[in-house]
């Protein structure tokens, strides 16, 4: 067996059934490019050959009254690739409205946490403006965050790709293993008891970074707090119904832009984002006077010797949404998040991931219904939204013999924050999800199409 950090535990614990906390991603498949042809049943059968060297697959969670620490993960001695892997049509025309209104349902459906907590979704009957191709299905795919973070997330995804359309699957690999109850017990009172010692090593790290943050205000050097975040109308409580929406743009264009202003890529995607929540609002007549504040998972994956799947940390990036100038827009973003990302090291990698081996699930629970329930998600947002940036592949790739034509990636959202923005780089192409709640953003495909038009922008601008 294989306990949980205390980070991967948080999101189990912070999960409602109006807050699930799964990470989803909409891919778009050329059929055309399977050896053979494709049929359903081959795509199921290459599927379970990789399951077999992906143990993170085959795994669920265990867990005993008597254990005082976080659940852990074992081998699912029953598991079955059926329970997991789903074939549906997609209703006419089968257009990208249809394959959205689709994924946001299963988007908002939570995984059985009696089984390994992941889905896969294979859609068929794929067609519209955007999937000429005849040969084109959708897959949607469902992982819980308590297993991956953005980079193992896109690690496991590409295990079921390969560079080659009739790769040979990869060797079987060995999961954790079982865990009586009793083990887990034991082994979650040994932990229970060695954590006054894992306090003591925190602490001074943590007053190191409360010193380094007092030091960085007085010089204006720190990166947005937490809590300064205007409102806006996507900061409210969240129902447990989800819509999505899509944007892809060309990669070369996002690197046009970075080499012509000195910027990094990054950069220019928040500079992407903050254009298009100006847009978006302006027209509303609903854009805060203050800058939108972004939450922004930062990767410490080889920067920690801490165990976990989720190896991340944080920073709060100001999007500077309140100047109308794209250019200057651009260089306060990068100038902001050069300061973030500096303050965020000061602070240290490992923080977020030490303070929450002490997480308790009854003190999660309550926080979070309490926060849900009261007006202080509209009146003191945490943040605006979520924004992650995950790098991938510049390669073309085959996802079970079949192209990847795009690959959405789209995160959880959160009482008061109740929009998530994920971009992924994949073979030339900016992929872009945005995921949301309908009662907060009824029309998403509004915002996901200005990126179109926010690229437009930075593109004929000038320094």
């Amino acid at each position: 067996m294989q306990r949980l950090s205390g980070l991967d535990a948080s999101f189990l614990y912070l999960e409602t059934s109006s807050q699930p906390m799964h990470v989803c991603s909409a891919i778009e498949l050329d059929t055309s490019t399977m050896p053979g042809g494709y049929s359903f049943d081959k795509l199921r059968e290459a599927m379970a050959e990789r399951i077999k060297a992906m143990p993170e697959f085959r795994e669920k969670l265990a867990d005993n009254p008597l254990n005082l620490d976080h659940p852990v993960w074992v081998d699912d001695e029953n598991f079955h690739i059926d329970r997991h892997l789903h074939r549906i049509g997609l209703p006419a025309p089968g257009g990208r409205a249809e394959m959205a209104e689709v994924c946001g349902h299963i988007a908002s459906l939570p995984l059985d946490r009696r089984r390994p907590l992941w889905e896969m979704w294979v859609i068929e009957g794929v067609a519209g403006t955007d999937c000429h191709h005849a040969g084109r299905v959708g897959v949607f795919t469902k992982v819980h965050h308590a297993c991956v973070d953005g980079v193992t997330g896109a690690n496991l995804l590409s295990q079921l790709c390969t560079t080659e359309a009739d790769a040979p699957p990869p060797e079987p690999v060995d999961g954790v293993g079982g865990g009586s109850g009793w083990q887990i017990a034991a082994g979650g009172l040994f932990r229970f008891a060695s954590r006054p010692l894992q306090l003591a090593n925190v602490v001074p790290g943590t007053v190191a970074g409360v010193v380094s943050t007092a030091l960085r205000a007085l010089e204006g050097q720190t990166m947005a707090r937490p809590f300064k975040a205007p409102r806006t109308v996507f900061n409210a409580s969240i129902s447990g119904r989800r819509n999505i929406a899509y944007a892809q743009l060309d990669l070369e264009d996002v690197k046009t832009v970075r080499g012509r202003f000195g910027v990094k890529v990054n950069d220019v995607v928040m500079a992407l984002v903050s254009g298009v929540l100006r847009q978006y609002l302006a027209e509303r007549d609903a854009l805060p006077d203050s800058s939108l504040v972004a939450s922004v998972p930062v990767s410490v994956h080889g920067k920690s010797d801490r165990q976990g799947r989720n190896q991340v940390s944080a920073m709060f990036s100001d999007l500077h949404s309140h100047i109308a100038d794209p250019a200057d827009r651009l260089r306060a973003i990068a100038d902001a998040n050069s300061i973030a990302k500096q303050h965020s090291s000061a602070i240290g990698a490992t923080l977020l991931q030490d303070w929450t081996q002490f997480a308790a699930p009854a003190v999660f629970g309550v926080a979070m219904r309490v926060y849900a329930k009261t007006s202080l998600t509209e009146s003191f947002p945490v943040h605006n939204l979520v924004v992650s940036n995950v790098p991938g592949p510049q390669v073309p790739l085959y996802m079970l013999g079949c192209e990847v034509k795009a690959m959405y990636p789209l995160g959880p959202i959160f009482h008061g924050s109740g929009l998530n923005i994920t971009v992924m780089s994949l073979n030339g192409k900016l992929n872009i999800g945005l995921i949301s709640c309908p009662e907060l953003l009824p029309d998403l495909w509004e915002m996901a199409d200005e990126f179109a038009v926010a690229m437009e922008e930075l593109l004929a601008t000038r320094p």
